[in-house]
């Protein structure tokens, strides 16, 4: 019989989370955001990148939730920490960017972006706190 045990319940949470955020993101910007490129006057390959940007971001968060799963279920922790340090890293990277940019464009449309903001740092906050747990010692 197969033992499989969730050993990270903070990765579990995060790998779930940028599952769902996989699917909201693909979903808003088919919905929504994408649309609108079709009906601007904006170039085809103006159009292309945006979409395929989009889309980047999309299979990242899918990637980023089924090694998060995968990873919750790890028992050697030391050997995970890295690559959820790199996630963090590139999830705070890509909120600078939105407020960044978004400062940068429209000061006014930064609380636009709060459900993003809060959304990436409650997802980062899951990985860090999954980090720093220790493993648990055997009674016996």
């Amino acid at each position: 019989m197969i033992n499989i045990k969730v050993r990270n319940f903070y990765y579990l949470i995060a790998g779930v989370l940028a599952m769902l955020f996989a699917v909201t993101h693909a979903w808003n910007g088919q919905s929504a955001v994408l649309p609108k490129l079709d009906i601007s006057e904006l170039s085809m390959d103006t159009q292309t990148v945006f979409t395929y940007v989009w889309h980047i971001i999309t299979a990242e968060n899918l990637v980023f939730g089924i090694a998060f799963i995968f990873m919750s279920f790890q028992s050697e922790r030391s050997k995970i920490r890295f690559a959820a340090w790199m996630i963090a890293a590139i999830l705070i990277v890509r909120l600078m960017v939105i407020l960044g940019v978004t400062a940068m464009l429209d000061v006014s449309a930064l609380t636009d972006t709060l459900i993003d903001s809060i959304a990436i740092v409650i997802y980062v906050a899951l990985i860090i706190l999954g980090t720093t747990m220790k493993k648990k010692q055997s009674g016996g």
